[in-house]
């Protein structure tokens, strides 16, 4: 099963809650980008290890994951 992650970066405040949850460790703090409110963003690093399974999306406080199985 393949999925596809989507952040709303620009309202992520890179607090890595997401980073902790996912069981395939694909979900990392971006260091390379800084959004417009000053933080480093959360990012999928491997999209083609993700199982879909949204533990990312549900733990997100500030609501700014999508999890769309393909």
């Amino acid at each position: 099963m393949s999925a596809k992650v989507t952040f709303r970066s620009d309202r992520c405040k890179g607090c890595e809650l997401c980073v902790t949850v996912c069981p395939k460790q694909i979900v990392a703090i971006d260091t390379a980008v800084i959004n417009r409110k000053g933080y480093h963003p959360a990012a999928v690093t491997d999209m083609e290890k993700c199982i879909g399974c949204a533990s990312c999306a549900k733990i997100c406080p500030d609501s700014i994951i999508t999890v769309e199985k393909l």
